[in-house]
């Protein structure tokens, strides 16, 4: 009855995981398009030919707001936006203009299925009480925004306010979540002061330092709602490090066969995530190693 219960979360994890991977796919192609938008109407620099890809999808209304085709503009139907399946079934183009759609939106549907299933999998904790079940959901849902930054800032260097703010405000209730459920709520808030520290504090240094040049402020926020998210300075840490490990070992491959430079920008946005995720679902599991090497 139990593993027969499991199955059942798992497939349930892996549906809800693909339908809003799904809707994240679809908010960060219409964040581009108002953003493109929005520059044009300000009459800021833009990329001209993106933008009349994309216009379609700009500052549409809710009630109206359909998904096209971004080539030839057909409307699609319900039975061309089941998750994963729609996409497979037409051999990864458009049913009437028979263009190549792309593997960003699969790619987003497995990416947040998968974070799902192992969220679920490695949850640091039991799920036997309300508000862990509940900081479970906002840890999901948080899963949900994450993929929107790190496609967003991985395409186009760029990580919109707007999800920034709403990652923090997840993570604020996190952060009120953990310390509520821990045995000492002042060690607690002292500990989520420090996560917020190390993983925003430290790049607004950063920032001041190199008047923006390193580093944007984006950055800082989206440290910012990480840390909440955290909520404790060790897995702070453990997040910073996994994420400029994560970062040495693309770079320097990459810098080594000529495929970067130096002075290439690269986006530190979705190795901050990498990171945060990892710490969460493996942080303690790995000082408890670390400790153990210490200590031998």
């Amino acid at each position: 009855m139990i593993v027969l219960m499991e199955i059942t979360i798992y497939i349930a994890l892996v549906l809800v995981g693909l339908c809003m991977g799904s809707f994240a796919g679809a908010t960060t192609w219409r964040l581009r398009a108002n953003e493109l938008a929005d520059d044009k109407k300000r009459g800021d620099k833009y990329d001209a030919a993106e933008y009349k890809r994309l216009k379609k999808l700009s500052h549409v209304k809710t009630a109206q707001d359909r998904s096209v085709c971004l080539n030839c503009s057909y409307r699609l139907r319900w039975y061309d936006l089941i998750p994963l399946f729609s996409w497979l079934s037409l051999g990864g183009r458009c049913r009437q203009c028979h263009k190549p759609i792309g593997y960003f939106e699969p790619l987003m549907e497995l990416g947040v299925a998968l974070f799902f299933v192992l969220s679920y999998a490695f949850w640091p904790g039991q799920l036997n009480s309300v508000l862990p079940v509940l900081h479970f959901v906002i840890w999901l849902i948080a899963g949900v925004v994450l993929a929107i930054l790190f496609a967003y800032d991985a395409k186009w260097f760029l990580l919109p306010d707007k999800i920034n703010y709403t990652l923090i405000g997840l993570g604020l209730v996190s952060s009120v979540i953990i310390a509520a459920t821990s045995g000492a709520p002042a060690a607690a808030v002292g500990s989520i002061a420090g996560s917020v520290a190390i993983l925003s504090g430290l790049y607004y240094l950063i920032y001041l330092v190199s008047q923006g040049k390193w580093i944007g402020f984006g950055d800082i926020k989206l440290g910012l709602g990480l840390a909440l998210l955290l909520g404790d300075w060790r897995l702070a840490f453990i997040a910073l490090f996994i994420a400029n490990l994560v970062g040495c070992l693309i770079v320097i491959p990459l810098m080594a066969i000529g495929k970067l430079k130096r002075d290439s920008h690269i986006p530190f946005g979705p190795l901050l995530i990498i990171g945060t995720v990892v710490a969460w679902l493996a942080g303690m599991a790995l000082l408890s190693w670390y400790s153990g090497i210490v200590l031998i």
